[in-house]
């Protein structure tokens, strides 16, 4: 398939001065400052093929969102290639981001005391999207998300689930080839989250868009991404199929549990073999379960047959835990 998004050792490195501490430190740093250089990239390498959902992770000051700033023309890398479409995103930024779309999850494109409507009115004519065009893709990406009558509401009245859904009719209308997600779902409720990765994965179906995914939610990247980057500290730790992960690193799951009466680990490591208890209070308890060991079914039923359980859920460990994992491997 054909490489839509190419990386060749790029670096961006930031200039940062410290000006210590009190009056007398800080008129000092006025005359002379003591600079220091902060690399944000080390020399990454990736490609990501055309119609792919790439799923792009890693701890917070990773790495994430200047790589994705680069890839959208936002930053200059200090030196290195992209290539993204066939353009140089920070060169050809005029002609360039015709082709792409972006949500930041924390950041809205969408004007406060209007309605979305008006945004996407904006949008037609920043992009010279022609009138029958406009109207058929706007139809469709309405219908799809289902706010035909959300999208004349003024934005400051919508709830964080609909303004995610508005964004990304927003980030969609001009027909990009490529869409950058930083954080889409951050802050959803589980049905809303459902009903976005619905979407994404019927549009990259259909239209055969490309997305690049940023979340700290791995059900997220479970659920749309086949193949992932995970990044820490400026560097590429893996680059490959999300299986691979799965099989090789991803051998335990967490368990939360909510007691009915009040419960100790002793009890907990009684009938828990091959798990952790990795917290415990009077009615709660963490539970990690070695899946080489035992499987989370028995685990479960252990746990029911010889507790009163209020509630239980079932997580993976979070990505700092799976790239320590790496790491250590």
């Amino acid at each position: 398939m054909d490489k839509i998004i190419e990386v060749k050792n790029l670096k961006k490195e930031f200039k940062t001065f410290s000006k210590g501490h009190g009056i007398k430190d800080s008129i000092k740093s006025l005359i002379k400052r003591n600079y220091s250089t902060v690399k944000a990239l080390n020399d990454i390498n990736f490609k990501i093929e055309k119609g792919e959902i790439r799923g792009f992770i890693g701890p917070n000051g990773a790495g994430k969102s200047t790589t994705i700033k680069i890839l959208c023309g936002i930053l200059f890398p200090t030196s290195g290639q992209v290539k993204v479409n066939g353009f140089e995103p920070w060169s050809q930024r005029k002609k360039y981001v015709k082709n792409i779309g972006v949500v930041f999850g924390q950041k809205s494109q969408l004007w406060f005391d209007l309605p979305p409507i008006d945004t996407y009115h904006l949008n037609k004519a920043i992009y010279d999207i022609p009138d029958t065009k406009f109207k058929k893709t706007l139809d469709y990406l309405v219908n799809l998300l289902e706010i035909k009558d959300i999208i004349y509401r003024p934005t400051r009245q919508l709830s964080l689930g609909e303004k995610m859904k508005c964004e990304l009719v927003s980030s969609l209308l001009h027909g990009p080839d490529i869409v950058f997600l930083d954080e889409p779902t951050i802050g959803l409720d589980i049905i809303s989250k459902e009903k976005i990765r619905q979407f994404i994965k019927k549009i990259n179906r259909e239209k055969q868009i490309t997305f690049l995914l940023t979340t700290h939610d791995m059900d997220d990247i479970e659920d749309l991404c086949k193949n992932i980057i995970i990044i820490n500290k400026g560097d590429i730790v893996f680059d490959g199929e999300l299986s691979k992960i799965k099989s090789e690193v991803m051998k335990t799951k967490i368990l939360d549990i909510k007691f009915k009466e009040k419960i100790t680990s002793k009890d907990i490591k009684k009938i828990t073999k091959g798990c952790i208890v990795r917290e415990q209070k009077d009615y709660e308890a963490r539970i990690s379960v070695n899946l080489k060991k035992t499987t989370i079914q028995k685990v479960m039923n252990d746990i029911v047959n010889e507790f009163s359980i209020h509630d239980i859920n079932i997580s993976n460990p979070r990505i700092e835990t799976i790239i320590k994992r790496i790491y250590e491997k």
